[in-house]
């Protein structure tokens, strides 16, 4: 197990399989005992790119543009590292969570290791055409965990998020079959040279193809609506699952084709249109979230409005001076970091409250703070770091994408930025002010497993602790 980069698509696939294999709510042990031993290898392979930079691997030893290649640099590790650290303790929750027969578990199980299996080959494939494919399994795999749950809801917002899928996936395929027509490979190391010396009309339409594709699969406004209902609809660890990792993974596409692919193509008029629905996202985002009488469709909302804050990262590096574009690079990523971390940590303590209320009404929080201290103030922290206070890394990841604009004397972006912490913290304090209020007479809390609890503060700590950790962060991006 020298080169950890196979078994990352594979261990998943085999404990996946085994837990298909071990019935309906089976496998929840074995998934966490691999979990453990993904997060190993994640951790190994990250040595590995920090002390010998990119890493690739030719698999059945035929490499590009016969064979695929995989290829790990330094963002690529920063996602995988991410997701190990984000995934085992949603896994610990769910076992819990599930235990409570509140929802059919399912075959959840299975389906998170072929979602995970996607997300790793996803983050490191080296041609469109594999990205597709993985695009495609990931697709799949999320649509399965948000039907989990098996009642009328849940079906219905699987429907409707397989119909999306779908349509992004094909979108972004239309897309890939131009640039091979063109070109004659699927190969990133092939196609980024042709592309540079010349910028056909084909080319320009598979730009735009796969990046409406990719924004689909993203949720950024206006592609946004199929989001609510099915992080809302979901069962609870379903919902962080999606929020914290698989909306990040069309978003890191979009990221790499525009530094990458389709660098000749990254206009400043094109990213200022992606900085501009990224600012109505986070308004109409976080005025939404506010308006919202169910927990998780508040949180859910508050997901279309984090969205923005990554799209705001491409005015900043596109045509400005290399100081500033290094700095905003910097800070979309602890963006992205912070903004799993935290999202997971709040979808899983709003699971937790709404278990033990026995439905999910925020004007049903009154008194919830003195029979769940703890979830209520993971709720809390997982706030203040989407608001982007001190001392979390959504505060390092504003000051930085802040810093970033005003070197580059874009305004604007600043206010966008100032506007939405304030809209943020209006959402979350509406939570905590219910939640502060004395509880009704007749209201009568369940008993919670404290194995819901920790997982959830756990990642809410980790966000916390990611304004410390943050340059080792850095350090793993400008490895590759």
């Amino acid at each position: 197990m020298s080169d950890p980069i196979p078994w990352l698509i594979l261990l998943p696939l085999l404990w996946g399989l085994l837990s298909f294999l071990l019935g309906v709510g089976r496998g929840g042990r074995l998934a966490i005992v691999c979990l453990v031993i993904q997060l190993a290898l994640v951790a190994l392979l990250v040595g590995q790119v920090v002390a010998e930079k990119d890493r690739y691997y030719a698999v059945g030893g035929w490499s590009a543009p016969l064979g695929i290649d995989l290829h790990v640099d330094g963002l690529a590790s920063v996602m995988l590292l991410l997701t190990h650290v984000v995934i085992l303790p949603l896994g610990i929750y769910a076992r819990s969570y599930f235990s409570h027969n509140v929802e059919g578990v399912g075959y959840f199980w299975p389906m998170l290791g072929l979602l995970l299996a996607a997300l790793n080959t996803l983050f490191m494939s080296a041609d469109i055409f594999n990205i597709y494919v993985t695009l495609e399994l990931l697709g799949l795999a999320a649509v399965g965990l948000v039907g989990t749950a098996g009642n009328t809801r849940s079906i219905l917002a699987a429907i409707r998020y397989l119909l999306v899928t779908l349509l992004g996936s094909g979108v972004y395929l239309a897309g890939v079959a131009l640039i091979y027509g063109s070109y004659g490979s699927v190969a990133l190391a092939v196609l980024e040279p042709l592309i540079e010396n010349e910028v056909s009309v084909a080319v320009f339409l598979a730009a735009i193809l796969m990046l409406v594709g990719l924004l689909l699969k993203t949720a950024l406004f206006p592609f946004h609506f199929w989001l609510p209902s099915a992080h809302g609809g979901a069962p609870t660890p379903v919902s962080a699952l999606l929020s914290a990792l698989v909306i990040k993974a069309s978003f890191y596409l979009i990221l790499r084709m525009w530094l990458g692919l389709y660098a000749p193509l990254a206009t400043i008029q094109a990213a200022q249109l992606l900085g501009g629905l990224g600012a109505v996202a986070i308004l109409w985002g976080s005025i939404m979230a506010f308006n919202q009488t169910r927990l998780k469709m508040l949180a859910a909302y508050s997901t279309v409005a984090q969205i923005g804050y990554f799209f705001l990262l491409f005015p900043l590096i596109t045509e400005v001076g290399s100081e500033a574009a290094e700095i905003a690079m910097q800070g979309g990523v602890i963006q992205l970091v912070a903004h799993a971390l935290a999202k997971a940590a709040m979808f899983a303590a709003a699971g937790v409250m709404i278990l033990s209320m026995g439905k999910d009404d925020i004007a049903l929080l009154s008194g919830i703070s003195s029979r769940l201290p703890l979830t209520l103030f993971t709720f809390a922290l997982a706030g203040v770091t989407l608001m982007g206070l001190p001392p979390t890394g959504g505060f390092i990841a504003k000051w930085l994408l802040i810093s970033s604009a005003v070197s580059s004397g874009q305004w604007g972006w600043v206010v966008v930025m100032i506007l939405g912490g304030l809209l943020s913290a209006g959402y979350v304090f509406k939570v905590l002010r219910q939640a502060l209020l004395p509880a009704a007479a007749e209201m009568k809390f369940r008993p919670v497993n404290p194995s819901l609890e920790w997982p959830a503060f756990l990642l809410t700590f980790i966000s916390l602790s990611l304004s410390f950790a943050s340059n080792n962060v850095l350090n793993i991006l400008g490895a590759g």
